[in-house]
C-alpha cells in the first residue's frame, strides 16, 4: 500500500490551528500560498465567514454519527488545502464535526503549495491539483486508506461536465455554491462515512 511520510503529519496542523489561522490571515489581508493577489485574499476572508457558519449550522446524519462511532483503528485524516479555496470552506469544517465523533480518528492540514510532491501524487484525473485532498492514513503505519476529494462524486461530476459546457467560471462557482447549500453537507457526510468504516473493516480483517 501507498505510504505517506512522517515529515508530512509532523508539519500538519490540528482543525483550531487552522481556523486560527486564517483568521489572522484575515485580519492580515493575506491568505496562504504564492499567489497574494486582491482576489485571493477576498476569498480567503469569505471563506472564513463559510467556515463559521457551516460550523454553527451542520446537522449530521444518525446512520453517519453511528457508523464513524464505530471505528475501532485508529485513522489519521490527512487534508491537503489552502485558505482560499472555496471547496475547502465547504467541506472542512464538516470533516471536522465527523472526525470528532471519534477520538480515533485524528484529522489534520497541509498546504498543497508547501507540499507539491506529495499533492502530485494524488492529481485529480491526472492533472489536476485539486484541493481539498483528504488522504486517510491507517495511524501506526502511515499507508493509505483511502482518499476523498476535491468534492463530493455527484457534484465532481456535473462540475466536470459544465467545464466540458464551457460554462464560465463565475457561472460555475454559483453552480457549486448552490449545490452546498442544499444538499447541506449530507452527502460529504454519507460517502466519508461509507469510506471510514469501509477501511476499518479492512484494517481489523489485515490485523
Amino acid at each position: 500500500m501507498p505510504t505517506v511520510e512522517a515529515a508530512y503529519l509532523q508539519k500538519a496542523i490540528s482543525y483550531e490551528a487552522y481556523i486560527a489561522l486564517i483568521d489572522q490571515l484575515v485580519i492580515n489581508g493575506e491568505t496562504t500560498g504564492p499567489d497574494q493577489s486582491e482576489a485571493f485574499v477576498h476569498y480567503t476572508a469569505l471563506n472564513q465567514q463559510r467556515m463559521h457558519r457551516w460550523e454553527k449550522t451542520i446537522q449530521l446524519v444518525p446512520s453517519v454519527e453511528s457508523a464513524l462511532r464505530g471505528i475501532m483503528a485508529p485513522q489519521t485524516w490527512l487534508v491537503l488545502t489552502e485558505a482560499w479555496c472555496g471547496d475547502a470552506a465547504h467541506s472542512i469544517p464538516v470533516l471536522h464535526a465527523l472526525a470528532a465523533l471519534n477520538p480515533l480518528i485524528t484529522l489534520r492540514f497541509i498546504f498543497r503549495d508547501e507540499n507539491l510532491e506529495l499533492m502530485d501524487r494524488y492529481l485529480t484525473n491526472g492533472v489536476s491539483r485539486s484541493i481539498p485532498k483528504l488522504i486517510a492514513l491507517d495511524t501506526a503505519t502511515h499507508e493509505e486508506l483511502f482518499t476523498w476529494g476535491p468534492r463530493p462524486a455527484p457534484l465532481q461530476a456535473t462540475f466536470m461536465k459544465m467545464r466540458e459546457e464551457g460554462m464560465a467560471y463565475a457561472a460555475i462557482k454559483e453552480e457549486l455554491q448552490r449545490w452546498y447549500n442544499k444538499d447541506k453537507s449530507v452527502t460529504i457526510q454519507q460517502e466519508m462515512a461509507a469510506l471510514a468504516a469501509a477501511a476499518n473493516t479492512d484494517m481489523g480483517m489485515t490485523a
